[in-house]
């Protein structure tokens, strides 16, 4: 089978009636934010770490367990081998996001292309934000980089809506090009959304930089940070989040990575990076 075929093959989703199940009506903690989307390799899962379920206490999640096919397996035969073992673990992670009061849709998919099947999964569902589950012990402080005027009321809102009442710093960082009042107003503005969402004004910090590299200081700053919250700059979950500044940083910060999705009705290009992308010299460290 060539890529091209691959590319035009539909993913081998199990029996919906199998393997979609939604816990009823949300709660009263969930966030009344569009789901999140949180893909795992669900063979190789073994369960979602405790700040990863914090982060996601309030929210409504779309959990998908996929599994990637080789070429020469069978969708058949790959369901026989591994759907019981795929689905009960599947349905663990999930009971463990619902007991934090989450409320879950799952979806258990077994897929020739890894990509395709988020973007579908994002698009059928009307997810908000694609979560990079990255290990997190523990979730006290959380870096959200916002990129310009477009991003703030998504991201920031979105921090809002997952944040509210819980005992978890929030820093504000933007990266900014010369203009400090510009880049302050982003920053109040951003203060503004998340006070307005309920986020505690007193576990609200700003931090702005310079940096010809936004990447590394992006990466660098996360550090000292147990989450990120990011906007992503262009359309589409596998665009951004395997191919651009998103996947860079999930890659080398070691905690998750939330990347919040353009909305599908929003005309012309995104947010301009703040500072240009100097590739050659972020790859060189």
């Amino acid at each position: 089978m060539t890529a091209h075929d691959r590319e035009h093959e539909p993913e081998i989703e199990t029996d919906p009636e199998t393997t979609e199940r939604e816990n009823g009506e949300p709660n009263g903690t969930s966030t009344g934010a569009g789901p999140i989307l949180v893909p795992n390799r669900i063979l190789e899962t073994d369960a979602i770490e405790p700040g990863v379920v914090t982060l996601l206490s309030r929210a409504r999640v779309v959990l998908l367990g996929y599994h990637e096919l080789p070429e020469q397996t069978a969708p058949g035969q790959a369901r026989l081998q591994f759907e019981d073992r795929a689905q009960n673990r599947l349905d663990e992670l999930a009971e463990s996001l619902e007991l934090a009061g989450a409320t879950v849709e799952t979806r258990l998919v077994f897929t020739h292309d890894r990509e395709q099947t988020l973007n579908r999964v994002a698009d059928e569902t009307n997810c908000v934000g694609t979560l990079l589950p990255n290990p997190s012990m523990r979730l006290e402080d959380v870096l959200v980089p916002l990129r310009g005027e477009r991003s703030i009321e998504q991201v920031a809102g979105l921090v809002g809506d997952l944040l509210a009442g819980l005992d978890v710093s929030v820093t504000l960082y933007h990266l900014e090009r010369g203009d400090e009042r510009a880049s302050a107003a982003v920053l109040e503005r951003g203060r503004q959304v998340l006070t307005a969402r309920g986020v505690d004004p007193e576990l609200i910090e700003t931090r702005t930089e310079t940096s010809r590299t936004p990447v590394r200081a992006i990466v660098r700053t996360a550090e000292a940070f147990d989450a990120v919250v990011m906007g992503e700059s262009d359309p589409g979950v596998v665009t951004f989040v395997f191919g651009q500044t998103a996947a860079e940083v999930a890659e080398r910060f070691r905690g998750p990575v939330l990347v919040v999705r353009r909305r599908g009705n929003e005309d012309g290009p995104a947010d301009e990076p703040t500072v240009p992308v100097d590739r050659s010299d972020d790859s060189a460290e």
